[in-house]
């Protein structure tokens, strides 16, 4: 059998065909970003304009991205091969143009459930 890398990453408190084995505990990741002053001052007119300010949902998914990356990480770390219940904050402001993206979950070691 082949052995993976992959982590699963789910917001459930179950991975379905897959029972836990065992807990590793809580992990968790968090970022803050900013975008440069170039797409800070295109965002501040977009916000005067009005409608979706590109530039701050672009950040905000690039951080959410990294920030599960690092999740993940942070299982392997401690051996796990999923996260269960899985949650993302992100705050509106930290400072002027930058945003924190917080995800945790708890690290599980998990198996599939043979039939």
């Amino acid at each position: 059998m082949k052995k993976s890398n992959a982590v699963h990453v789910v917001t459930t408190e179950s991975l379905p065909g897959f029972k836990v084995k065992e807990v590793k505990g809580l992990v968790w990741a968090t970022t803050v970003r900013s975008k440069f002053v170039g797409k800070d001052v295109l965002a501040s007119l977009r916000i005067v304009m009005g409608g979706e300010v590109h530039e701050y949902t672009e950040m905000i998914n690039e951080a959410k991205r990294y920030v599960i990356e690092r999740l993940v990480q942070n299982a392997k770390t401690l051996g796990a091969n999923a996260i269960l219940g899985t949650r993302i904050s992100t705050t509106a402001q930290v400072v002027p143009g930058a945003a924190e993206i917080t995800a945790y979950g708890t690290a599980v070691v998990v198996e599939k459930v043979r039939k």
